[in-house]
């Protein structure tokens, strides 16, 4: 069965994840509103002057602008707590069963692969342009969770919890496309040295050692290490991430003794990524100045542009619904019971809902502040609002059928099913 329902403490816990990553998204997007208003407004010399500000030790290199310490540093909390459900999902989650993983993986890789098509197909020429191939390939899983929460309250829980696990392996993707794509300048001595905190990290976790005043001093080790090393440096917080055991040792009780060091990282970490670093990494990435309405045209025109917003709106719909209907294709598996596929298909344009990786990856691409960067920026928020606005169309009318039946289930009880428990008792006093 495809979509079918998960093992309740699964269940439990994505729930949980669900809730502060739909609070994040509606911080991801009131940050990134002020970030385009301030880019457009009076105080755009400020807000422009608050993002090139440098800050940090110019010994050890660090003397960074504001805004790349935001997408460097701040951005590493929010892929180690992606290291972390990574893991755990394919340690102790439903993703260790290959049955259940094949579907959000093929998606993801679907997902993947047909914007990136698109986007190359567009800047067929090459050159500089074909270089933001990956910048519509991300999903980000905060903005479309809060779309969703907006009009899909009624929708069956397993088509979140697919959105969630499809953003998990497409996370998986982004982080290997950023370590193999975008590394330029790689230098193996500060790589190696990264070797020697991270260690000492994965030493002191296995042995269940909590203590701050340790782990952090080794997690900004690494996290400097691998800055210089050339790599980018959120890719440390996946390392750490990945080091962080998920289930208990035989002599902490075993996994029944309760959650592992993973989990109560992940409960520590998770609302200072969604309501901390996400937004404040949005607030600096998403002010795009847009030069009036003559401006916006003349950005949304670019061959870049135009690869990401169809890479975003038609590849990521095409990608995730073409790849699991194959999957379903081929492997003869069935959507499970009440489920239909234009439910897939608004699922599918909401991962076009692209933001945080893809930002990341624009910048990465072409360099922040550059053209190039700027009309990729412009493309990445109306592909990502057009995406949202039609996922919301068919989502919101496929709302109204679930709450329709969910009325109807909730009559039938009162109907038939209070009376009986009332006979019952009546029957047994």
């Amino acid at each position: 069965m495809l979509f079918s329902r998960r093992s309740w403490p699964e269940t439990r816990r994505i729930a949980d994840i669900l809730r502060k990553e739909t609070i994040g998204g509606a911080l991801l997007l009131a940050a990134a509103v002020v970030a385009v208003v301030l880019a457009n407004s009076p105080w755009s010399e400020f807000y422009e002057s608050v993002r090139s500000s440098t800050i940090g030790p110019a010994s050890l290199h660090l003397d960074l602008p504001v805004a790349t310490w935001a997408a460097d540093g701040l951005l590493a909390i929010f892929f180690f707590v992606a290291g972390l459900e990574l893991k755990r999902e394919f340690v102790a989650g439903d993703l260790r069963d290959p049955r259940r993983a094949a579907v959000p993986i093929a998606a993801a890789c679907g997902g993947v692969l047909v914007p990136a098509l698109i986007y190359l197909a567009i800047n067929s020429g090459g050159g500089e342009a074909a270089r933001g191939w990956a910048i519509p390939t991300a999903t980000d899983i905060a903005f479309a969770l809060a779309v969703l929460a907006v009009v899909g309250r009624c929708l069956p829980s397993a088509l979140r919890t697919f959105l969630l696990t499809l953003a998990v392996v497409d996370d998986l993707i982004a982080i290997l496309i950023i370590a193999l794509f975008y590394t330029d300048d790689l230098r193996i001595v500060p790589l190696l040295l990264a070797l020697v905190p991270l260690g000492v990290f994965t030493l002191l976790v296995q042995y269940r050692v909590r203590s701050w005043w340790l782990l952090l001093p080794l997690a900004a080790l690494t996290w400097v290490c691998v800055h210089e090393s050339g790599v980018h440096a959120t890719v440390a917080g996946v390392l750490l991430g990945f080091a962080v055991p998920v289930l208990r040792s035989e002599r902490a009780g075993g996994p029944e003794a309760g959650p592992g060091l993973a989990e109560h990282f992940e409960h520590r970490f998770r609302p200072l990524s969604a309501a901390v670093a996400v937004p404040v990494f949005a607030l600096f990435a998403a002010g795009v100045p847009l030069g009036g309405w003559d401006g916006l045209r003349s950005a949304l025109t670019d061959p870049v542009a135009l690869g990401v917003v169809a890479g975003l709106v038609a590849g990521k719909t095409i990608g995730i619904s073409g790849a699991t209907w194959l999957l379903s294709r081929f492997t003869k598996a069935e959507l499970d019971d009440g489920l239909g596929w234009v439910d897939v298909l608004g699922l599918a344009m909401l991962g076009g809902v692209g933001f945080t990786v893809s930002l990341l990856i624009g910048e990465l691409a072409f360099g922040a502040g550059s053209e190039p960067d700027d009309h990729a920026r412009v493309a990445i928020l109306v592909g990502s609002l057009l995406a949202a606005l039609l996922a919301a169309i068919i989502l919101r009318a496929r709302n109204r059928v679930y709450r329709r039946i969910h009325e109807l289930e909730n009559l039938d009880q009162d109907a038939d099913g209070i009376p009986d428990v009332y006979e019952r008792r009546d029957d047994t006093t």
